[in-house]
């Protein structure tokens, strides 16, 4: 994988479990082959949405060799690695590329929230495991690490592999930043499913998207409008799209996103504990706002 393969949207695939809550292999390779049909550029597998941290290790890989054999040579698959601690995401990265995975994405370790010193050593362990290309992912609301652009720039330098940086920081100003820290060093992917026509007009070449699981030929059209600079036509579709795109934002996004799948007819709205389905109040408002944009599709 090289650094211009970061770009275009790429899926952080769901999930898919079985009612016993299993993984159901058939499912997530129906689901990889699909979103590929549709016009993504790759697979992002074991993300926040795919609830990598309620999978345990041999499920993990397994995934990575599912997507892997869906994919075939038809894009790259990339794989998120996350864990309490380093050592074992160092694991999961030597995993992955023993699994046939062309790049890591690299989350910051669960639970503590470590010093600048400590994000930097643990990114830096997790990108130096392997030589295969890495996309740095920073999310500061959900994990309460912030990485600078001048972390990015140490970082960097430290490691030639590092190729790209997803930003979920919802701060356009942040890809700017960047930009002007690394210039073209680094490739800029938009992590917020609601901020991505604002990210792409400040520099973001890639999309790491949630939504695209439900509604993946909007998503590519929506980005594909973007990049090409056609404002009029992307913001109609974009109007349309942010009730759903904010869908990716909120706590329960895991539960949303794969609950739209359902809606939409391409997926299960099943969780692992200890994520519940919605129901009630709360299952009737977001159906209804599912429901109300999927009449309104544009063609």
């Amino acid at each position: 994988m090289q650094p211009r393969d970061w770009a275009g949207v790429m899926p952080a695939i769901t999930t898919p479990f079985r009612p016993d809550l299993t993984v159901d292999e058939a499912a997530l390779e129906a689901h990889v082959r699909w979103l590929m049909d549709s016009g993504c550029r790759g697979i992002v597998a074991l993300g926040s949405l795919g609830e990598s941290a309620t999978l345990a290790f041999p499920e993990k890989v397994r995934i990575l060799e599912v997507c892997r054999k869906a994919l075939g040579s038809r894009g790259p698959l990339v794989a998120g690695i996350a864990g309490l601690a380093t050592a074992e995401c160092v694991t999961l990265a030597r995993a992955a590329a023993t699994a046939g995975c062309d790049g890591l994405m690299a989350l910051p370790a669960y639970v503590y929230v470590g010093d600048g010193r400590e994000t930097e050593a643990h990114y830096g362990a997790v990108i130096g495991a392997t030589g295969l290309s890495c996309m740095l992912y920073n999310n500061p609301v959900a994990y309460g690490v912030d990485v600078s652009p001048d972390q990015l720039v140490r970082l960097c330098e430290r490691h030639p592999n590092l190729h790209a940086t997803k930003d979920s920081s919802g701060n356009v100003r942040r890809v700017a930043a960047i930009r002007s820290a690394l210039g073209e060093r680094i490739r800029i992917l938009v992590g917020m499913d609601d901020v991505v026509v604002e990210s792409v007009a400040m520099g973001a070449v890639g999309w790491v998207a949630g939504l695209v699981n439900a509604l993946p030929v909007e998503s590519v059209r929506l980005f594909d409008l973007a990049v090409a600079g056609k404002a009029r036509e992307a913001w109609d579709l974009y109007d349309w799209f942010l009730p759903l795109l904010r869908l990716d934002t909120g706590p329960k996004f895991v539960q949303l996103i794969k609950l739209a799948q359902a809606e939409a007819g391409k997926g299960s709205a099943r969780v692992r504990p200890p994520r519940l389905e919605l129901e009630g109040e709360e299952l009737r408002r977001v159906q209804t706002l599912i429901r109300d944009r999927l009449a309104r599709r544009p063609r």
